[in-house]
């Protein structure tokens, strides 16, 4: 099956595509390709990369272009030297073999779950943003990524488990503070097309990166769900319009009755369990998550315990726990991010 991104280029940018991409595996110092534009030029080194995250070593390029050539010399700017390259190389393979192997056997779904769980558990937001991040390098090798380097790891992921899966990519906005273009994931299961943003889920996580703490929030959403908080997509990608298996649907952890959140509250009043739920009874309202709040906390009353509350609102998701103790606060804001940032509720 062809790369998504090489798919959708033209001849000569294809042409170009397949000369960078047989540079950079022979580490070569030089490889000429058809003249592109510059911008054009960006594009397909940076949609290759995406397409091939293996390539983590060529980082940025410079290129020679002599006047009326029909071609341009591209002068390729590796992380790293080429024996270390191959150091590298041999522990990637090694690393992903060794991750991949117990999945082998699992349904597509759960191979998808085996590596949305793995990046939430194992692999730490850097803030610091090292150029290793921003490749597989870094969650893979060093346990740290930026959502570039984590979206990386799960396509190649998929890519060793046989699932298909590209790298979905929108832009920042200023006007609303970001900063940065931001890099997830699109997977097929079936023959359906999901979003799956394991970067968002990672920050959700609390610390301790334990599995009974993983969340779901941005697992199998579709497109009407994903852009709540998401920026349009700058390149082109497959429609997903299935929104009837994202997670918390189909571990039926998603409520449309008021009682319904009363009953499950309760139960997790009882066994101290923790709950996280999400709501599809209409639109969340302030009206309704007053009344969601305040059926939560009656569950903990019956258990002299207080309900912690924490909301992440635009995909309308709600984590309950009960503790001895009243909080400081009626409920946390769950800011899902490339960080991990919280902000307490008014």
């Amino acid at each position: 099956m062809e790369p998504y991104y090489y798919s959708r280029m033209n001849k000569t940018e294809q042409t170009a595509y397949h000369a960078m991409e047989q540079g950079f595996r022979q580490l070569a110092s030089e490889i000429q390709i058809p003249y592109l534009e510059p911008r054009a030029l960006f594009d397909v080194f940076f949609l290759l990369r995406l397409d091939h995250p293996d390539i983590f070593w060529a980082v940025s390029y410079k290129y020679r272009h002599y006047q009326d050539s029909p071609n341009l010399i591209l002068l390729p700017e590796y992380l790293f030297t080429n024996d270390k390259i191959r150091e590298h190389q041999k522990a990637l393979r090694s690393r992903i073999e060794k991750l991949s192997r117990p999945a082998r056997d699992m349904s597509e779904w759960e191979k998808e779950k085996y590596i949305h769980d793995f990046i939430c558990t194992h692999v730490n937001y850097d803030k610091l943003k090292k150029p290793y991040s921003h490749e597989i390098i870094g969650p893979l090798g060093q346990g740290t990524g930026v959502c570039e380097g984590i979206a990386k790891s799960v396509k190649i992921l998929c890519d060793a488990l046989g699932i298909w899966c590209m790298i979905a990519m929108c832009g920042n906005n200023p006007d609303k503070g970001i900063k940065y273009r931001h890099v997830w994931n699109i997977v097929r299961i079936g023959k359906t097309y999901y979003h799956l943003d394991a970067t968002f889920d990672n920050s959700l996580t609390r610390a301790g990166k334990n599995p009974q703490d993983i969340r779901y929030d941005y697992f199998n959403l579709d497109d009407q769900a994903v852009f709540r908080d998401h920026e349009p997509l700058i390149a082109p990608a497959p429609s997903c319009t299935d929104h009837d298996h994202f997670y918390y649907k189909e571990k039926k952890l998603s409520f449309t009755k008021i009682e319904d959140v009363y009953k499950r509250s309760l139960q997790a009043a009882k066994k101290g369990r923790c709950l996280t739920y999400h709501w599809r009874g209409g639109y969340l309202t302030r009206d309704i998550l007053k009344q969601l709040m305040e059926e939560m906390q009656r569950a903990g009353k019956e258990r002299d315990r207080y309900a912690y509350i924490s909301l992440n609102w635009p995909q309308a998701v709600i984590r309950l726990h009960y503790e001895e103790q009243i909080p400081e606060s009626d409920m946390i804001m769950d800011e899902a991010n490339e960080g991990e940032k919280y902000a307490i509720a008014e």
